[in-house]
């Protein structure tokens, strides 16, 4: 009797199928029993064969990957994080290597990539396959790269070279209100507290809400962009009628750095680099800016010390 399934492995020295003690694998056995008048089944606790990619069938694969989504919805994980996650660990399904020389296939790649790579496969291992994350994989370290960060002319300029109105004030949610993008292009008018003169951040990175003060450079921006029709997307896509594609603001951040004939690489969230290292300068202390910007931990608000001005410019006085 051969059974014609990957959960099996013939042990030709021995002469005996081994397989996980499994309800499907028992209902199998068990089904072939009809066709047989004597059979002998001896069951060992042998150790459990680790999970391979090799074998899988594409049915089990797409039982796999939908097993993975429940597991990321259930744990509330971003759209991002969740993209991330489902489209490493498909591409480590396909190609069949096992998970240590997957991940060392983007030993070229950045180390965040490798990270994601880590982190997804360690999470399918854990959550989905219910085994234990191979030991021997060590996670990458993280590139230890200081952020980009504009000074204030360049900021103004990119402010004052746009004249489209609504992509000056995107602009402006950007720099002076320290947002990301994804914060950004989902801020409502609601959000705004134009008594109080501040902003409402809700559902952030993390899904934590938090509150900045609302710049009144900022207020001028919005009062410009829109000062009757105040409901629903402060942000809304003239093409689409919706929300604006992440991919629209980059092109208008973009641009605008060229038109203000800035060399450095910028972002939308260069914006709010500079954001926080101008505050840095200023003399704001860096515990309110980390509540500013929402950061968890200290440590990563902490990276702007090394692009501040402050002692730099007192350093360079002393020569």
């Amino acid at each position: 009797m051969i059974f014609a399934c990957s959960r099996f492995l013939y042990r030709g020295d021995d002469k005996f199928w081994q397989t996980p003690i499994k309800r499907s694998s028992a209902s199998l056995i068990w089904s072939y029993l009809g066709y047989c008048e004597v059979i002998y089944i001896f069951f060992f606790l042998l150790p459990r064969m680790p999970f391979s990619p090799i074998n899988v069938t594409p049915a089990e694969r797409y039982a796999l990957i939908a097993k993975l989504v429940e597991e990321v919805k259930l744990r509330k994980y971003s759209p991002k994080t969740g993209r991330l996650y489902v489209s490493m660990v498909r591409r480590w399904l396909l190609s069949g290597d096992s998970a240590r020389d997957f991940i060392l296939s983007y030993s070229d790649a950045s180390a965040s990539t490798m990270r994601v790579a880590n982190f997804a496969l360690r999470f399918f291992f854990e959550n989905v396959l219910r085994e234990q994350f191979p030991m021997d994989i060590p996670l990458a370290g993280k590139d230890a790269k200081l952020p980009t960060v504009l000074s204030r002319d360049e900021a103004k300029a990119m402010l004052s070279g746009t004249e489209n109105v609504k992509h000056r004030a995107i602009i402006g949610a950007l720099y002076y209100g320290g947002l990301r993008l994804s914060e950004a292009i989902n801020l409502t008018w609601e959000d705004l507290d134009f008594g109080r003169m501040l902003v409402q951040v809700k559902q952030a990175k993390g899904r934590k809400d938090r509150v900045v003060f609302l710049h009144l450079e900022l207020k001028n921006l919005l009062d410009a962009h829109n000062s009757d029709n105040r409901e629903g997307l402060v942000f809304v896509s003239g093409y689409s009628g919706g929300k604006y594609n992440p991919k629209t603001v980059q092109l208008v951040v973009r641009e605008a750095a060229a038109r203000a004939k800035i060399k450095k690489h910028v972002t939308p969230h260069t914006l709010r680099h500079s954001f926080a290292t101008h505050l840095l300068e200023g003399g704001a202390d860096i515990r309110y800016i980390q509540k500013l910007l929402g950061h968890k931990d200290l440590k990563t608000t902490q990276i702007y010390t090394h692009v501040a001005e402050t002692d730099m410019a007192r350093l360079a006085r002393m020569l």
